[in-house]
């Protein structure tokens, strides 16, 4: 074993302390602070990719999403296939949080969209589910499984968060391309990398070492931690 090997593993070893410490400490439904419509950002950089560099996500766009449909599938009784106006007629919920960027900026803003436990709920999880994996429209250099999608995950205490939302609207319009139209994650407790944007499928799965580089993440793939917490 290599010295950044080993340093590696000593990483992800207090990466589970972190989890497990934060675990203790905040509930299932500690919420993240939440403000007031004064406090909202007037400018909101945008993280990550600005716009997928996908035909299939462009022609989406160019349809003003009316074809695009939210996939749920894996490890689930009732597979779903959601399109943005079902989804959008679903029991809502909005909130105005801070998103803080791992590089080291944070902006205010306020989304609305659809508690991701109540889909859960309705595609009804299997024995043995554990983690809910996030594929994204956005393609970045090619990924370890030869492909270059984004992807992303979470554990179901996430995952049923009250906060734990999949966002539809920003600031009380249409969600920009820029900040992952038609669909992105808000996990609210976690770190700005881990809010998945221009979301196409939802996979519930027992694990994910098979996935990507077995990491959890595209991030994660490349020495993130998987759980970002804060």
């Amino acid at each position: 074993m290599t010295q950044s090997t080993q340093w590696g593993a000593v990483l992800r070893s207090t990466e589970h302390l972190t989890l497990a410490s934060q675990r203790r400490l905040l509930g299932r439904d500690s919420l993240a602070r939440e403000y007031s419509v004064a406090d909202i950002s007037p400018v909101f950089r945008a993280n990550g990719t600005q716009a997928p560099d996908s035909e299939d996500y462009n022609r989406l766009l160019e349809g003003g999403f009316a074809d695009w449909r939210l996939q749920v599938d894996g490890l689930v009784e009732n597979p779903l296939s959601l399109s943005l106006s079902e989804l959008k007629h679903l029991p809502s919920r909005t909130q105005i949080t801070r998103h803080d960027c791992v590089e080291g900026w944070s902006a205010i803003g306020q989304w609305q969209g659809v508690g991701l436990g109540k889909i859960l709920d309705v595609a009804r999880l299997k024995p043995g589910a554990r983690y809910v994996v996030f594929h994204c429209a956005d393609e970045l250099e090619v990924t370890f499984d030869g492909s270059g999608r984004y992807y992303e995950s979470i554990d179901l205490f996430d995952a049923y968060h009250p906060q734990t939302i999949l966002a539809y609207a920003m600031n009380g319009k249409d969600l920009p391309v820029a900040h992952g139209a038609p669909l992105r994650l808000r996990v609210e407790r976690q770190l700005g990398y881990k809010h998945a944007k221009y979301v196409m499928r939802i996979e519930v799965v027992s694990g994910f070492d098979m996935l990507g580089g077995g990491r959890g993440g595209y991030w994660e793939d490349r020495g993130y931690e998987w759980y970002a917490g804060i």
